[in-house]
This record gives structure tokens, sequence and C-alpha cells, in this order.
């Protein structure tokens, strides 16, 4: 008699927490503001640019290194923290990013050249500290939901924007008070204490990786559902596993080349402009609120039609933001171009995790969504100092808004060409992974 005791309360305890359950939905809601946080490195560094330039006397390509060495450090720490949290849980990733976060912000706000202030930004703000909160919340949020995949995806990843959103004018208010080095010194001590106090509450693992053994004595769990999904197709797109991966991977660079044109350099672009750092750092944060919009409709969008589909929508319209900074360099101007990149561009990251989830095996989910999430942030990183070297080269953005364009059209042309393969009869994706309606 016991063992059925055991099995139904392991299958009632099961379907608590598991996928779609309230507790998937309250874990989403912590990993939210997890990535608000640990996702602000990226956006102060943009912010702090101009006065980072002036203090350490640097041309703007040698000014846009941290925010390079950031975003390399985000992305291979991103591996780096997927294989952590797969194998001692995402509270323990959250903690080494809290530390990572903490230490990074003091040591850089106490820093005494630019060399030392891009090195910390590389490896305790990057590899350490964002790269914990970026990668592994996706992966883990993906493992919590099947019905809403899409959604759930979407607003986890909308963190990376909301920090966009809050980050930029707080800090550049600070920095006009009391200074950036003391700006950083505060947002290390909030780091330092708010993200351990979040990581408590994601100590329970994703059910797809509760052990076979109990999987099966709770059968009618949620969780057992994911946890016994197909393999998956062993021919993406009709390619190899890994020419496919390598694929997306070209994709994610190549459209995060283009999209770092203007999250990096709008500040510096408003200063040269003679607008200010001021209307510069409002400019980002409308770009990146209106990308917590886009981000949840993609999201939404992606349950309808597919990743492959919602990521050649946002490429297309990336692209048509991006020609329109060329023409247009008003100050009224500026802020509508500016809000309608952040409208048209926010849900192409996320759909990389959806397009791994259906069209790859499940049980390489984890680590293929790291590696394709690390080539968008590399992609970030290449971006952000090409900008700046195109503008010492030329002495203007507007060859560097080129560039940006041609970038993402190699980002469209690759998911084009992989949806004219599906479209063309290759293997559907997973039954488990397809778009949901209900």
């Amino acid at each position: 008699m016991s063992a059925p005791s055991t099995g139904a309360a392991v299958g009632a305890a099961g379907h608590a927490h598991g996928t779609d359950s309230r507790y998937a939905w309250m874990r989403l809601g912590v990993v939210l503001a997890l990535m608000t946080l640990g996702s602000s490195a990226m956006y102060v560094v943009s912010v702090v640019l101009p006065a980072v330039q002036a203090e350490f006397g640097a041309g703007r390509a040698g000014a846009s290194l941290p925010y390079t060495l950031l975003m390399v450090g985000f992305g291979v720490g991103g591996v780096l923290m997927g294989r952590l949290a797969d194998r001692y849980g995402l509270m323990t990733v959250v903690l080494i990013g809290a530390a990572g976060l903490g230490s990074g912000y003091v040591g850089a706000g106490l820093s005494g050249n630019l060399t030392v202030f891009a090195l910390i930004h590389g490896v305790l703000l990057g590899a350490f500290g964002s790269a914990a909160t970026f990668a592994p919340l996706v992966a883990d949020t993906s493992l919590w939901f099947v019905r809403r995949r899409g959604i759930a995806v979407a607003v986890c990843a909308s963190g990376n924007y909301v920090a966009g959103a809050i980050w930029p004018p707080v800090v550049q208010h600070f920095i006009g008070t009391v200074g950036w080095r003391t700006t950083f010194i505060g947002l290390g001590v909030l780091c330092a204490v708010a993200m351990p106090l979040l990581a408590l509450l994601l100590r329970r693992r994703p059910p797809a990786a509760v052990p076979a053994a109990v999987a099966a004595g709770a059968a009618t769990a949620c969780g057992a559902m994911l946890a016994a999904s197909p393999p998956g197709p062993a021919t993406p797109f009709g390619l190899s596993l890994n020419q496919a991966q390598v694929l997306l991977c070209i994709a994610g660079v190549a459209c995060c080349v283009a999209m770092s044109m203007p999250q990096v350099h709008i500040v510096a672009y408003c200063s040269d402009l003679g607008y200010g750092a001021a209307r510069g750092a409002e400019m980002l944060s409308l770009m990146l609120a209106c990308g917590i919009v886009s981000r949840l409709v993609s999201g939404a969008i992606c349950d309808r039609i597919g990743g492959l589909r919602t990521l050649l929508l946002g490429s297309v319209l990336q692209g048509v933001a991006l020609l329109l900074f060329l023409p247009f360099d008003g100050l009224a101007s500026l802020y509508v171009v500016s809000a309608l990149f952040g409208l048209f561009q926010g849900g192409i990251v996320p759909s990389y995790a959806i397009i791994v989830r259906e069209h790859f095996p499940a049980r390489e989910a984890g680590e293929r969504v790291g590696m394709v999430l690390t080539s968008t942030l590399l992609g970030m990183a290449l971006g952000g100092w090409m900008s700046g070297k195109v503008f010492d080269l030329t002495g203007s953005y507007q060859a560097a808004f080129v560039n940006g364009i041609g970038w993402n059209l190699l980002n469209g042309a690759i998911a084009a060409w992989l949806l004219w393969r599906v479209t063309r009869g290759q293997p559907a994706p997973d039954a488990l992974a397809q778009p949901r309606h209900g």
C-alpha cells in the first residue's frame, strides 16, 4: 500500500509545482525581477560611455571596449552558467551572479584606468554576473511551461528590456548628481543584497529534472509530460544538428550586430548631434520600454505562427527601423524612430529559444538554447565595438547604421532560407513543441 500512496503524493506535489502551474507563474515573476537586475550592466555601460571617454581620454572605439568585453564575457559565461544550472540548480547560479555583479560594480567604480574598467566588465560583470541571469533563466523558463511556452519565454526575456527601460534614466540622474563612480558602487550594493533574497525562491528544480523513476510514479503530473516528450527530429530543417546549430548561431550574431548600433551608441550619437547625453538616455529608455511590449506581443505571435516566422518578421521590421535612422536626425524624429526600433526588434532574441524547442531534440534544448543566446550576445559585443570603430574611421554614425543594415540582411536571409526548407516539407517540429492555441 505504501508505494501507491507515495506515488499519489508525488503526483499531487508534481501537479502543484509542475509545468504551467501557479508555482511556475510565480517563479516566472521572480525570474523577471532577477533578469531586470542582472541585465543592468549592459545598459549602464552605454549610459556612462561619454563620461568614461572624457575621464580616461579615450577614443570612441576605446570607450566602447568595456561594453564589448562585457558582452563577450556575458556570452561565454552563459555557456558555463547553463552547465552549472543543469548540475547544481538555478539558485546556485543566481548566487554566483549576485557575487559577480556586486563585486564588479564596486570594482569598476574604483578602477583607475580604462583597461581595468574594461576587464572588470568582461570578467565580473559579464562572465560571472549578467551571464548568470540570462541564458540560464530563459532555458529554465522553457522547462516550466508547455502550453504557454512562447509567452512565458517572452516574459522572461523581457526582463532584459525592463532593465533597459528602468536603468538608463536612473543611472543618468545619479551620474549627474553624485558621479559615475558612486553610482556604480551603489548598484553593486543593490545587486549584492537583492539578488540572493530572490535566489532563495528558486530552490526547486524544473519538472524535466525529476528522476525518471519519480516521473513514472507521478504519471498524472504535468511535469511528466515534458519528461516523456519525444526525442525530436534528428535533422532540423533537413540539416544535421550541427549544421542547423551553426546557421542559427550565425543568424544570432548577425541580428545582434545590427541591434547593437542604436542600443550601444544612441547616447553618444545624441551627444554628437548636440542634444546631450540625457536626451540620449531617454531615447534608450524609450527604445527598450517599447521593446518590452514587442517581446510580449511577439511571444503571443510565436505561440500562433512558430519561432521561424517570428524571427523573419522581427528581422524585416528591424531592418526598416535601421533604415529610418539614416534620413531622420532631428530630436523629435529620433524619439519616434527609437520607439519604432524598440517595437520592431524586441521579439527577435526570444524566438531563437522557441526555434530550438520546436526543431531540436528536447533532451538537448538547454545546451543548444544557451549556445544560440551566446551567439546573440557575441553579436552585441562585436556590433558595439564595430560601430565605434566605424565612427572613429569616418567621423560619423551614418556608415555605422549602413553596416548594421548589411548584417541585418544576412540574418533575414538565413531565417527566410530555413523557413523555405521547412515549408518545402522538411521534418516538422515535435508535437509537444508545436505552437499552442489554448
